[in-house]
């Protein structure tokens, strides 16, 4: 039995991850671990709490002693680092936190995984993986033609995308050190069930459906490439499997909208299918996020070529199961809207 060590698995896309791999997979075991922080939410693994195949660890992957005793406890042979500060305006307020999970709990798990799997000088326990799951905010800013590919050079504008480069580079530097079986992703941007409420699409479907000012920062024309989740987890499925060691892989869905355009997507879909009064009267344009990048495009044609991936959902498709799923868990929302966050959202939008 093929057993995967998955951080951060109460979050978005781990979660998602986690779901879509136990559904597949139904002879592997899945050992999921996170701190449990304010986007953490073992709700979103109900449907996988009565699965002997799953097991649940609270902990901190900067905890050695505590991820120490995990890869003793089992025999781990992948492991899939999803475990992350993620927000961008949370790094500008207070970039510490950032480095402290991003970067030196990426570097304590490479230790620990090393650790564990080293069978001799350069030589691993056949078959294991490290994947690291990054962000193509590193590669910084496009302009207005052009595409982001493993190549292009790492130039990170936030806190956030500067401590994810940086995790990316221990990687690499294990990789090409040590010799040590690892992949690194890089994603466009995620959306879909599950997705923590201070994200661009559940954050505009909720004041939407609360009838709520829709806060859009600066002229709302950033554009970003859209990776419907399930996509995104089909694609590290992949890698892990069978991406070649010591690579990066680009996944990108090649859904490129400006944010405007996705705000008056879901308002125009929500005021058709459910509330006829809400508009664009809701839309408030908010002083820009500092040093925010314009443009993200990714070249997913790696993946494509060497593992046969493809971005399945097409963004009309994607974005109204999203809108469903967030209609039809409505109890999920107002659980994760409670307390901490409403402290923090009232912090980052009242003002602007």
């Amino acid at each position: 039995m093929k057993t995967y060590l998955v951080t951060g698995g109460a979050g978005f896309i781990g979660s998602n991850f986690i779901l879509y791999m136990l559904e597949k997979y139904p002879d592997i075991r899945i050992v999921n671990v996170d701190k449990l922080t304010y986007a953490g939410n073992l709700e979103n693994l109900r449907d996988a709490e009565q699965n002997p195949n799953y097991i649940f660890k609270q902990a901190d992957i900067c905890d050695k002693e505590a991820m120490e005793a995990l890869f003793a406890a089992y025999d781990f042979d992948y492991v899939i680092n999803f475990a992350a500060e993620s927000h961008v305006d949370r790094s500008i307020s207070d970039p510490e936190i950032f480095v402290r999970t991003n970067v030196l709990g990426t570097v304590n798990l490479l230790n620990c995984a090393k650790k564990a799997w080293q069978t001799g000088d350069d030589q691993y326990k056949p078959g294991c993986k490290y994947l690291q799951v990054s962000t193509d905010e590193v590669y910084g800013s496009l302009g207005a033609e052009g595409y982001f590919t493993e190549t292009t050079p790492l130039d990170p504008h936030s806190p956030y995308s500067s401590s994810k480069a940086s995790a990316d580079l221990f990687v690499k530097a294990y990789a090409d050190t040590y010799k040590f079986p690892v992949n690194i992703t890089r994603c466009s941007n995620n959306y879909g069930p599950y997705q923590f409420p201070e994200k661009l699409i559940p954050l505009m479907i909720n004041n939407a459906l609360g009838h709520k000012e829709l806060p859009v920062y600066g002229d709302g024309m950033q554009v970003r490439d859209w990776l419907y989740v399930e996509d995104h987890c089909k694609a590290i499925d992949m890698v892990a499997r069978d991406g070649r060691p010591g690579e990066v892989y680009n996944i990108g869905g090649h859904n490129e909208r400006p944010n405007l355009t996705i705000v008056k997507t879901i308002l125009a879909y929500i005021r058709e299918h459910v509330d006829g009064e809400v508009g664009e009267q809701l839309i408030k344009h908010v002083t820009d996020r500092k040093g925010h990048d314009r443009r993200y495009g990714i070249d997913p044609e790696k993946i494509k070529n060497e593992l046969g991936w493809y971005p399945e959902t097409t963004f009309e498709v994607g974005i109204e199961k999203t809108i469903r799923w967030y209609l039809n868990h409505k109890e999920w929302m107002e659980h994760v809207t409670s307390g901490q966050y409403q402290a923090y959202y009232e912090k980052m939008y009242s003002g602007r």
